[in-house]
């Protein structure tokens, strides 16, 4: 049976159906809402409207869960890869043995970049951000591979290609800034592995790619392969909703992930992290500066928009930090300052109260920073992850058969009818004509 909930507009009734998801959450379906009555919801940051169904990821903030494809988050970081984890995501489900090891090599084969792709890396300013060149080669991959056709090899292969090419040009993007020769990927090493030897290995110092480090890397990436209809995956759905190339969709995504509110966060942290060493603070003072609303200072890292508990990624990300400190040893400042700081706040009841527990950007800029990875680098790191996210929502909207070109309502707060008024009898702002 059908549930409804009433509205009543000008004394007119109207029952809107309300859709009910498959762990039990509630819509009101107000497709018909301005057809019957003139009227539009008015929710800025859409906090409180779906534009989309969804069988991806589900996550309930007010009990820390987040789940892909129904399987929960803490098993995947315990039992998966990034790979398998990126094919759960786009395919639906868990890859057998031999489509998992097909997929491996079909990303192996794909990982070379175009060599006429190279000269765009050449002629970007040394001091250009990796997000930008990154949104520009994406973008631009669309003139060097061809476009997807209605055969699901063909788009698989498209898939596989991105996933491979990414993480290629973004090593790239960062050997170039330093001026170092490019390192190709080695068919021997898993996708992780591959990445941190194309970043760190040189002629001169031969890295050595330590398997504990490559988990650390696979966990972070899964942790931040979905997360719903979060900021980038509602742009890569916008965009591609007017049937752009899906090179264009995920590049917006990149653009969208880009920002200090979103996937920048991390860096923020790092930052924060930068400040404190800087001006000499102790971790008394910081968390005295958190409590006072009057100062802008603020941590970084902790409490989450959705999460109003745990994050349960960060829950994650912290073994995986203390693995990865435990391992590097190295004598950095910054992750002192971090661990002393999560210690402080963890203890502290005014965050307790608040639910301001250290979240999964706290933990994975300590751990990117570890991991020898530049902090500008860091939304890269970012984006890599969120890809397979990203087009398995670009693959699901593209199939739904309820799927309508995005175009938001607004309420209009400007002048209403104005007369145009010939340029010799306008008035400047000062008075003079």
């Amino acid at each position: 049976m059908t549930e409804y909930a009433k509205l009543i507009i000008d004394g007119k009734e109207m029952q809107l159906p309300v859709i009910t998801g498959s762990e039990g959450e509630k819509a009101i379906d107000i497709r018909q809402l301005r057809k019957e009555t003139g009227c539009i919801t008015f929710d800025p940051g859409y906090g409180n409207t779906g534009a989309c169904k969804s069988a991806i990821t589900y996550m309930d903030g007010e009990k820390g869960i987040l789940r892909y494809r129904g399987i929960p988050i803490e098993q995947l970081a315990e039992k998966s890869t990034f790979v398998e984890t990126a094919y759960l995501l786009i395919v639906g489900r868990l890859p057998t043995s031999e489509e998992l090891t097909r997929t491996s090599v079909m990303l192996n084969d794909f990982s070379l970049v175009h060599e006429n792709m190279k000269a765009f890396y050449q002629n970007y300013p040394p001091q250009a951000h990796p997000m930008g060149i990154l949104a520009a080669m994406v973008n631009a991959m669309r003139s060097f591979y061809p476009e997807l056709t209605d055969l699901d090899e063909e788009m698989n292969n498209t898939f596989l290609r991105l996933i491979s090419k990414i993480r290629t040009m973004a090593a790239m993007s960062y050997k170039f800034s330093i001026g170092q020769r490019v390192t190709y990927p080695q068919p021997g090493l898993c996708y992780c592995a591959n990445f941190l030897n194309m970043m760190f290995d040189n002629d001169v110092v031969p890295y050595h790619v330590d398997q504990d480090l490559v988990r650390a890397l696979n966990v972070f990436w899964i942790l931040h392969a979905d997360h719903e209809q979060n900021c980038s995956t509602t742009a890569v759905r916008v965009v591609g909703s007017g049937r752009v190339n899906i090179y264009s969709a995920i590049s917006a995504g990149i653009s969208a992930l880009w920002g200090p509110l979103h996937g920048g966060a991390n860096q923020a942290v790092i930052q924060m992290l930068e400040k404190i060493h800087k001006d000499g603070m102790t971790i008394d003072q910081c968390i005295a500066k958190a409590r006072d609303r009057e100062d802008p200072f603020r941590l970084m890292g902790f409490g989450h928009r959705v999460y109003k508990t745990y994050d349960p990624r960060g829950k994650i990300m912290k073994k995986m930090c203390d693995i990865v400190l435990a391992k590097v040893k190295r004598d950095d400042p910054l992750l002192n300052i971090a661990l002393r700081l999560e210690e402080a706040a963890l203890e502290d009841s005014y965050f307790k109260d608040k639910h301001l527990y250290p979240n999964v950007d706290f933990y994975a800029g300590i751990v990117l920073r570890a991991l020898g990875i530049p902090t500008n680098m860091f939304t890269v790191m970012f984006a890599i992850g969120r890809l397979p996210g990203w087009i398995a929502q670009w693959k699901e909207d593209m199939a739904d058969p309820e799927m309508k070109i995005s175009r938001p309502r607004q309420i209009y707060t400007g002048n209403t009818v104005n007369d145009y008024i010939p340029i010799e009898k306008r008035i400047a702002s000062n008075g003079t004509v």
